[in-house]
């Protein structure tokens, strides 16, 4: 393959691919080998970066105000780390209506204002009209760590919380993309995650906020990490009833649908129980449930399984064709 193409940056398989063969050996360095949703700096820093090229720019649920803001403040939030400073970057397309333009501002001023996250710096671009899509916008996010993920201190019986109904961002953006007004009500589970920072003072040994890929890309991803077989129940997965009636009739995987408000997390058996309760308490975290546990006994090392509600096996694999671009 000799060209850039979509399906690099979906989240999946072949972006992992595009990242280690292109970009890691340019810029090897110990920090960034890491590849964790924030880099761990000197002086108990974590710092962040992303993009987000959405469309359609404004969707049920939210716009990529409120997308920039959020999506930054959970990947600090999974690596430990309470959020203080963002960047903004805006790169606008010429002939966005200034409307527009102002409805993506009050929604980071708010969404920044609602988790005491101040945006301290930032960049403006205009590009021709043709040679853009409205609005892109770039996000870096500081701040410092309260915890730290443990990877290796993950063991068999270990279990996985997911902290509420999965694949309700992508489904929102693909029904706003293309209009199915059966599906009506559907919207976007943008929102941050910082209820979650005390866990890390509680026996939390990682997490990861499930964007694209959806959830079986992330415990595809978090099995080769381990080195350890995940066993997932099919039957705890939470989803909406909305999301399950949609899936069934566009034929898709909603395992592979993306969210901008859950997360993974593996916590110590013993724990599992309080933890969920605690989780449970917000309400963001109403829906959320132990989905299943870190084995030895089923499963080869590195395997990411999910046990059918019919009680077959089948395994989990990292996205590899693109499900939906432009979701985030």
């Amino acid at each position: 393959m000799n060209k850039v193409n979509l399906e690099m940056g979906s989240g999946g398989k072949l972006m992992r691919d595009f990242i280690a063969q292109k970009l890691l050996p340019t810029f090897n360095n110990p920090i960034l080998n890491e590849l964790h949703d924030s880099a761990f700096l000197p002086g108990n820093l974590a710092f962040t970066t992303d993009s987000y090229t959405v469309d359609p720019i404004f969707f049920p649920g939210g716009d990529i105000g409120t997308l920039c803001v959020n999506g930054t403040i959970n990947d600090l939030v999974v690596s430990g780390a309470k959020p203080e400073y963002l960047s903004l970057a805006l790169i606008i397309e010429e002939g966005l209506e200034f409307e527009s333009l102002e409805r993506v501002l009050k929604s980071i001023k708010r969404t920044a204002a609602q988790s005491s996250v101040r945006i301290v710096t930032g960049d403006t671009k205009v590009v021709p009209q043709g040679q853009g899509d409205q609005i892109f916008i770039n996000t870096a996010g500081l701040g410092h760590l309260i915890g730290k993920p443990h990877p290796e201190k993950i063991k068999p019986g270990d279990k996985l919380i997911v902290t509420g109904s999965i694949g309700e961002h992508g489904l929102a953006i693909m029904l706003a993309r293309n209009d199915f007004r059966m599906f009506s009500g559907a919207k976007s589970d943008c929102a941050p995650l910082l209820f979650l920072l005390p866990l890390w003072k509680k026996g939390v040994l990682w997490m990861r906020d499930i964007t694209r890929g959806g959830l079986a890309t992330v415990l595809s991803e978090l099995s080769e990490k381990i080195n350890y077989p995940i066993l997932v129940e099919e039957a705890n997965i939470p989803l909406s009833s909305r999301l399950q009636g949609a899936v069934e009739i566009l034929g898709i995987d909603p395992l592979y649908l993306a969210c901008e408000g859950r997360a993974l997390l593996v916590v110590p058996e013993k724990q599992a129980e309080s933890l969920l309760k605690i989780i449970k308490r917000n309400r963001l975290g109403k829906g959320a449930a132990i989905i299943g546990e870190v084995q030895d006994k089923i499963g080869k090392k590195g395997e990411a399984l999910l046990r059918t509600t019919t009680g077959g096996l089948r395994l989990l694999e990292p996205l590899t064709t693109e499900l939906l671009p432009r979701i985030c």
